[in-house]
Formats: structure tokens, sequence, C-alpha cells
């Protein structure tokens, strides 16, 4: 942690961030801004879900580049969230999250424009850096305005609005698909990001906070960006057409260097002052099973949404409208459960057994997918994504909450932000090494139906030959617009691919299910934050104990003459100080002997 200068408690005080009891009407004017820049998040990270085989398409794409569009968002907000994170201690919170959307909605307008699959990709990154922003911001401008004990009245709301971008994220993305083309798609958020950012302004008003020394740790984020990345290379690229076999010397040296670059960060992270995940969080038992467990429901989450996209459109033949029609049943599955198994734990404070019992659908539902294939009903495919969904919404959302129930209320935000970075990282590394599977059993697949499908495009004569070199070429194919006797073929090769993806995700959540039954059955909590920093002694002193400099001791006390004189004082403050900016933040930097 960084050494913050204090003052003594006989100092001039620093200018208070303890602001008057938001009404609710000031409250809702608040956050109209905020939900509606999540609208926007969300609804550009949905509304491509069912339009990407299309796009990918389009633009000659093959299935490493369908995997990296999705994996380069999710790596991007990945590896940003925390850093954003970090420059809210520093910076203006309410610029930084009009500027988070700036940055969003100018990736996301710009992706509309690629010509190739390079330039969209490269384009999801600037995307997914905004959106990280978003995600960090939210949560911290959120415990600004709201307390904890009157959070859950205002949660519905947030719910509400995840439900409807997830939702109609690609019911609208498969209508501007069908009708105006993909690439508004990417443009449709751009009018929603511009009202959120004048409502930010407008209406979010939040208290004045005391600055104080923060040290943000470029090496470490560097390094886990570094080594991530290159093992998500790896894993995407080992074993394709054209590139490299999981057995060679290639695979070596990129998983050597990717794994040393991780071990550098895990040794940078100990030694920063204020690390991006803090490693002495790992002797919780709580948040280290939470930890293994969020990065299987990463996986699980992230993988269902896209494979089943794939799976529907290239194994079903269906439009992307149909396809985001189709996929309704694991979206409800989830928002429901979520939002009526979070109500059951909040009156009865009981949670492990919710917990428990949705890791095991979440492992039914995912072996259930693993049987499907191109002709299975789509009544009991619905059935079996609702299971999933139903698994993933009593888990995931719980497990940030068992977390911030135990960890010490000035860890609160390291913490939680490193259950989501988790789920986040698992995500990228499941859809990235997912589809790479998928890749590689659609060409083995496409070999063993050689003979039939050289025999169906033989039929159709002479214009089966651009068909056969479309086919050939490794993008993939627009299976609506085949003839029959090809479509059936295509359809069952990417069928049983998907099946056979959904069937090895299946024992991957088994780990969800053990580390679940591993965390401690601690009772929740009723009082806040605040509460609990009010109990703790040894952060109630009124002077720091750590060591200061004579100039770091000489800078306090010229602040100190400038807020007497009346000017503002951007420096560190009392322990006093810090315990009511904690009020609205929660973040105060822990003090430790």
């Amino acid at each position: 942690m960084s050494h913050a200068t204090t003052t003594p408690a006989a100092s001039a005080p620093a200018p208070s961030v303890n602001a008057p009891k938001m009404t609710h009407r000031q409250v809702m004017e608040a956050l109209s801004g905020l939900l509606l820049g999540m609208f926007v998040a969300i609804l550009a990270s949905t509304v491509v879900s069912t339009s990407l085989p299309r796009i990918i398409s389009d633009l000659k794409g093959d299935q490493t580049a369908y995997t990296w569009v999705v994996t380069a968002t999710l790596l991007a907000t990945t590896v940003s969230t925390p850093i954003w994170g970090k420059f809210a201690d520093l910076f203006n919170r309410k610029l930084l999250i009009q500027l988070s959307l700036v940055v969003f909605v100018v990736g996301s307008a710009l992706a509309g424009f690629s010509q190739n699959t390079e330039m969209l990709i490269g384009f999801r990154v600037v995307q997914g850096l905004g959106a990280g922003g978003l995600t960090a911001l939210s949560q911290i401008i959120l415990a600004d305005i709201i307390s904890p004990r009157e959070r859950g009245r205002y949660m519905g709301l947030f719910g509400a609005v995840m439900g409807v971008g997830t939702v109609g994220g690609p019911l609208i993305g498969g209508l501007l698909t069908d009708s105006l083309g993909w690439r508004w798609n990417f443009y449709v958020g751009v009018p929603f990001a511009i009202i959120a950012i004048i409502l930010l302004q407008k209406t979010l008003k939040l208290p004045k906070l005391a600055g104080r020394k923060v040290s943000i740790d470029y090496l470490g984020a560097i390094l886990i960006a570094g080594g991530v990345s290159l093992l998500l290379i790896w894993v995407s690229l080992a074993g394709q057409a054209g590139q490299f076999e999981w057995a060679s010397w290639t695979t070596v040296w990129m998983v050597g260097v990717s794994v040393l670059a991780l071990i550098a960060a895990v040794i940078v992270e100990i030694k920063a002052k204020e690390p991006i995940i803090p490693m002495h969080l790992f002797k919780n038992r709580t948040f280290t099973f939470a930890a293994i467990a969020s990065i299987t429901v990463g996986i699980a989450m992230f993988g269902a949404s896209v494979f089943l996209a794939q799976y529907m459109q290239l194994a079903r033949g269906a439009t992307p409208t149909q396809s985001g029609l189709l996929t309704l049943p694991l979206i409800i599955g989830m928002l429901g459960s979520s939002i009526i198994v979070g109500q059951l734990i909040s009156r009865t404070g009981k949670w492990k057994a919710f917990m428990i019992s949705g890791s095991v659908l979440l492992v039914i539902g995912l072996y259930l997918l693993g049987t499907i294939s191109y002709d299975t009903n789509f009544t009991l495919v619905g059935i079996y994504m609702f299971v999933l969904g139903v698994g993933v919404g009593m888990v995931m959302q719980n497990l940030v909450l068992i977390v911030q129930n135990v960890v010490s209320p000035h860890e609160m935000g390291a913490a939680s932000s490193s259950v989501t970075f988790f789920r986040s990282l698992g995500g990228t590394i499941g859809v990235s090494a997912l589809g790479s599977v998928l890749g590689s059993q659609v060409t083995n697949l496409m070999g063993d139906k050689a003979d039939a499908l050289k025999t169906a495009i033989m039929h159709l004569g002479a214009g089966g030959a651009k068909i056969a070199e479309a086919l050939q070429s490794g993008t993939i194919p627009t299976v609506s617009t085949l003839p029959h006797g090809v479509r059936v073929i295509i359809e069952s090769v990417y069928g049983q691919a998907a099946a056979d993806v959904f069937m090895i995700a299946a024992p991957i959540a088994v780990i969800t299910i053990i580390a679940v039954c591993l965390l401690p059955n601690n009772k929740l909590g009723t009082k806040t934050t605040l509460e609990r920093m009010s109990e703790d002694p040894s952060h109630g002193s009124a002077t720091s104990i750590d060591a200061q400099s004579t100039e770091e001791a000489e800078l306090a006390l010229i602040r100190a003459e400038d807020a007497i004189v009346g000017a503002p004082a951007f420096g560190d403050h009392d322990t006093n100080d810090r315990a009511a900016d904690d009020d609205t933040t929660a973040q105060a930097p822990t003090t430790r002997l």
C-alpha cells in the first residue's frame, strides 16, 4: 500500500466529504446517467453476439478471427478494470466515467468501419478499454452515492437495465443486421452514450473527495496483460490450419514466456505498494475459493453466450434475429434466478445451499448441451439453456457477495474487483481455448465428411465450384444460403463441434462445485462497511503510524496553512477525515503495523 501523508488531529481540517443524505429523488436523478451508461456498455457487448457469424463471414474471417473478436474485448476489459479503479483514487470520478464512455463509443463506432477482421479486433480492444472503465467506475460511484444498507432497494433498477440490455441487445442486433446491415450494430450505441454523458454532467453530484498519494502498479499490469495475452494467443493459434502444432517449439517458447511473465507479475504484486491484485488476499479461504469458482463460472457464462450463437446460426441455419430469440431461455434463466435467489438470501441470510445447487445445475446444463446435435428438438435445447442460465445466475453475483462479507472493509474495493477480474479472465481464456477446440473439431469433422461433401458439391454442377472454393478457404460460411445437400453436412459438423465444446466445459465446471463446497459457511453480516470500519480500532488513531520524511511533514504543514486561508487542499488529511471519506467511498488506505 502507498504511504499516504497524514496530519495530526489538531491541524486545520481538510475539506469534508460528508454530504447531506440524498433523497430518493436525488438518488434517482444521479443514477439516471449511470444507468444509461451501463445500458450502453451492455447493449454494445450483446448487440453483436447474434451477428458475429454474419460479420466474420462478410469480412472473410475464420474461426480464429471469430474467437479473437470476442476475446480481444474481454481481455482489454479484464486488464483495464483495476487500472480504472486506481485512477478513481487520483482524479475526478465523474470525468473518468465520461471519458470511459467516450473511449467506449469511439471504439464501437470505429469498429463499424472495419474492412477486415484485423481492424475489427483492434477496435474491439479500444471498446474493451472503455468497458473496463464503465465496469469499475459504476461500482465505485454507486458506493459514493448509496450506502450498502440502502443499496438493495436500487439494485432492481440495475437488474432491469441488465435484463433489457442483455435480452434486447441480441434482438436489436439481429434486426439491424437483417435490415440495415451489421455495421449498424456498432453505431446504435452512439446516441445513447451522448445522452448518458450529458445526464452524468447534469445530474451526478459527487462530494469532493480528499486526495491521497496513490502508487499505480504499472509494471504488474504490464506483466499480467503480457502473460495472459501471450497465453491466449497460444491457445487460439495452436493446432489451427496453417499455424503450429500443440506439441511444437513454438508452444514451448510461448507458454514458457507467458509463465515467466505471470510468475514475475506475482513477485511484483507481492512487493507493490498498491498492487493490482493483492496477493495477501489469497490467505483468506473465502476469497481463494471464490476466485477459483469465478474462473469456471466465467468460462461457462461467456462460452455459452458465444458458442450458442454459433450453434444456432451454423448448425441450425437461423438468422441473427432468430438466433437472439432462440437463446432467450439462457438469459431468462440467468436473470430470473439471480433476482429470486438474491432476494431469498437477503431474507433468510443463508447462501451456501443456493450456491451449491446453482453450481450443480451449471454442470448439468453444460452436460445436457453437450448432447445436442444439428437436429435436436428446439424445445429440448431451450430447456438445456434454461438450466444452465439458472445455474450461472445462482452462483455468479453471490460470489462477490460472500467475499465482501468477510474481507476487511478497507480492502473491499480490491477484493471485489479481483473476483470480477478472475471471472472475466476465466471467460477470456475459456472463449479462446474452447474456440480453438471448436475450430480444430470442425477441421477434423470436415475431413471425416470430405467424401460426402465432395459428392454433394459435384451434384451442384458448375455452381459447386464457388462453394467448394469458399469452404476450402477456411472462412465461416453463411449456412442459410447453402444448397440443401451441402447445408446438412455443414450443419451436422458445426452441431457436433459445438456439442463437443460444451461437453469439455462440463467437467471443468465441476471445479465450481468443489470450490463452493469448500467455502466457509460464514454468516452474512448485518452491518454496513462504515459501521464495521468505525468498530475497527486498528484504523481509528488520529495520526498515521507510518514513518514520514521531513519533506512530507513540511508539505503537510504547508497544505494545512493553505486550508486555513481558504485555499483548496488536495493533500492528505488526518485519519478522522479519512473516516468521513469512507462514508461514501469505503476506500481508505489500510495502515499496517
